[in-house]
């Protein structure tokens, strides 16, 4: 499928999941970066780890069922020098280690990367209770910690390499199912750095995750209405590029954020605190709305819980109304 806006296009060369973006990146790290060892909670198959695995068996640490656990082990093992991947279901990376979290690893600093797959609605039909929506807003909260969201295999493989350089504790959210691949391949993955899809004059949108490429597609469905938009693909929910949120809603007068997450707590809040510091302007959400999830495909859920181009593109229209 391609998406033409402006002369610019984006292709999906080829439905992937972001998963396995990861697991190509932290393949690529043990063969490049002798300092990096991986830590798994039982779950090696689901977070794509095989293949760094087979490669480097004296690197890796399967801690079982024990996430807290693997938390203290992996900030243990920075104190050596190591630069610690610990991965596992988002809802257990997060939620359920919480407290070893802010006090084994941020409180101290410990340059642990924390691996999330199956994040969001997007797990399916595992239902409510794996399918954690409130990750973003527990992690970006913790002093010194990088949120990291993004959006396909390309651009998770770049931020698994690109976390390995950075100094501290990062949370990097990734997911389930087979999704648009369409950023480029040899992409330089900065954090902190948004980057600009379309340039438009009438609404800002800022998505992250698996709702950038639905971004992409409410765009076109706009042009089509002549509607222009800006899309603002923010990988990084923390720290925030300011400046180019700024600069997009200074021109556009308005914006929607788009988020595979709670409302309460997410980037569109984020983004919000930032328009409310420096240049009020209408906003809508699009976000699941204070609510848990359910068992369901990706597509029903995403229909269901309003997370898809028609939800991004009616929320434009409104906004637009709201100037």
């Amino acid at each position: 499928m391609t998406i033409k806006f402006r002369m610019k296009t984006f292709t999906d060369t080829g439905k992937k999941d972001t998963r396995s973006g990861f697991g190509a990146g932290l393949t690529e790290l043990g063969r490049t970066n002798p300092n990096v060892v991986a830590l798994c909670a039982d779950l090696v198959g689901s977070l794509k780890m095989q293949d760094f695995i087979d490669e480097n068996p004296q690197r890796f640490f399967q801690v079982g069922i024990a996430e807290a656990n693997m938390m203290g082990m992996a900030a243990g093992l920075t104190i050596g020098g190591k630069i610690p991947f610990a991965g596992t279901f988002a809802n257990f990376a997060t939620g359920r280690v919480y407290d070893q979290i802010r006090q084994s690893i941020a409180y101290s600093g410990k340059n642990v990367k924390i691996c999330a797959s199956h994040s969001g609605v997007t797990l399916g039909e595992d239902g409510a209770t794996h399918q954690i929506l409130e990750d973003i807003g527990l992690m970006k909260m913790l002093p010194g910690m990088t949120v990291i969201n993004t959006c396909d295999f390309n651009q998770t493989k770049a931020a698994t390499l690109a976390i390995a350089e950075h100094e501290g504790p990062v949370y990097l959210r990734f997911g389930r199912p087979k999704v648009a691949n369409f950023t480029a391949e040899d992409q330089k993955f900065e954090i902190g750095k948004a980057v600009q899809l379309y340039e438009g004059e009438d609404v800002t949108i800022i998505a992250t995750g698996h709702l950038v490429w639905e971004a992409i597609q409410a765009a076109q469905k706009l042009s089509e209405k002549g509607i222009s938009a800006d899309v603002i693909n923010i990988h990084t929910i923390k720290p925030l590029d300011v400046k180019a949120i700024i600069k997009s809603v200074k021109k556009t007068g308005c914006v929607v954020t788009a988020e595979e997450h709670n409302f309460l707590g997410g980037l569109g809040e984020s983004v919000a605190r930032t328009l409310a510091e420096n240049n009020p302007a209408p906003q809508e959400f699009v976000a699941t709305q204070d609510t848990f999830g359910e068992s369901g495909t990706p597509e029903q859920l995403f229909e269901k819980y309003g997370l898809n181009s028609e939800a991004i593109l009616k929320a434009a229209e409104k906004v637009i109304k709201r100037k």
